[in-house]
């Protein structure tokens, strides 16, 4: 009985506010929908984000409600109206997103995914760029780079990366437009000829991991290659791309030598992509404080956290803000956690919530978890 009237409760607050939307494709949302929740194909939330892309707290909360719902955010919306009426013809425009810890960047970015995927772009995406450059080295396998003098390697990460582009890109990789533009050979014996089909150079680094690194480097090269020859667009996605910058990374040689993040392999070719000398594509990549959590960052602005080197190498940029929720996004918020049943309690509680979280997203959904 007690449980019943949790549940009418919950509804007759949660019909108080809409807080939901039935438009749930992303290159059809508008401002009518700001601040609504949208639920994500099952199927198509997999082959984006399997290997990657949504942070841990978020993962936990979609299987708690078994759903991923996302809510629409001015500011993705501004990005997709830019990337949809930009003439592709003219070099890749690049998007840095920034804000406060807990603002939302990478949901932001993950609703982002999800209309590259729908639009039908070719999606480079690194989840989180720490992940290669500041996981301990005992949690890595690292080696001497073969092709290049003075790197290293990380091929079990090239490996991985690899899987998630091939399992972001399916369909894409299916059709028979996306070739090679020459021979490539890895040794005596392994070659990837001239036109062979790029989902082919791919499953080559995911079966030879010690070629992976190398395989990245080619793979981008010939993506860029495939955008200016118009028969692909392509959408490059990097969370914490400030970590590419950072002066040491946690990785160090058998000798102890601390490894830079551009003496890494895998940097380089991401270095390129983000080059605004290709076109036929866009460049959407967040600088985040946690993106070099050892280390405490006083400001969240990108000139701060890219450093010199970083900045010059993305100007010119379009920066977009992502800030704390609206009133609107907020009780938006408020009535899905109490669909969810996610939130109980009387009316005020709102109000206390709203002043201890500050409306910063992440705070609220943690005050909103169980103990």
């Amino acid at each position: 009985m007690l449980s019943r009237n949790i549940r009418l409760l919950s509804r007759r607050y949660s019909q108080a506010v809409t807080f939901r939307t039935t438009e749930s494709s992303p290159t059809q949302q508008n401002e009518n929908q700001v601040g609504l929740f949208y639920t994500m194909n099952n199927d198509v939330c997999k082959q984006l984000f399997a290997h990657g892309g949504l942070p841990k707290s978020f993962m936990k909360q979609t299987k708690t409600f078994t759903e991923t719902a996302l809510m629409v955010r001015l500011p993705a919306l501004d990005i997709i109206d830019c990337i949809k009426v930009t003439d592709l013809n003219k070099p890749v425009v690049r998007y840095v997103l920034y804000g406060e810890k807990g603002a939302g960047k990478s949901l932001t970015l993950a609703h982002l995914l999800h209309f590259a995927h729908e639009d039908g772009f070719l999606i480079v995406h690194i989840p989180w760029v720490s992940d290669w450059l500041r996981r301990l080295p005992r949690d890595k396998e690292m080696s001497n780079s073969q092709s290049r003098e003075g790197f290293v390697d990380i091929p079990l990460d090239a490996a991985a990366w690899l899987l998630h582009f091939k399992m972001q890109n399916q369909v894409l990789l299916k059709t028979g437009d996306l070739k090679t533009s020459k021979e490539y050979v890895w040794s005596k014996r392994e070659s990837t000829p001239a036109g062979a089909p790029l989902a082919e150079l791919v499953e080559h680094g995911i079966a030879r991991v010690k070629y992976a690194c190398d395989v990245i480097d080619v793979l981008l090269k010939e993506i860029k290659l495939l955008s200016n020859a118009k028969k692909c667009k392509t959408f490059v996605a990097i969370d914490g791309f400030n970590s590419f910058f950072y002066p040491l990374t946690r990785l160090s040689t058998p000798t102890k030598k601390k490894v830079a993040p551009e003496e890494v392999s895998l940097t380089a070719p991401f270095m390129e992509i983000t080059k605004n000398d290709w076109t036929n594509g866009a460049i959407v990549v967040t600088t985040d404080q946690l993106a070099v959590p050892e280390d405490r960052q006083e400001n969240y602005l990108p000139k701060y956290l890219l450093y010199q080197k970083g900045f010059e190498h993305l100007d010119p940029f379009v920066p977009m803000e992502i800030g704390r929720y609206t009133e609107r996004e907020f009780l938006s918020c408020a009535s899905y956690y109490r669909d969810r049943l996610w939130l109980r309690g009387p009316p005020e509680l709102e109000s206390e919530l709203k002043l201890a979280s500050a409306c910063n997203p992440y705070n609220f959904m943690e005050l909103c978890a169980p103990l």
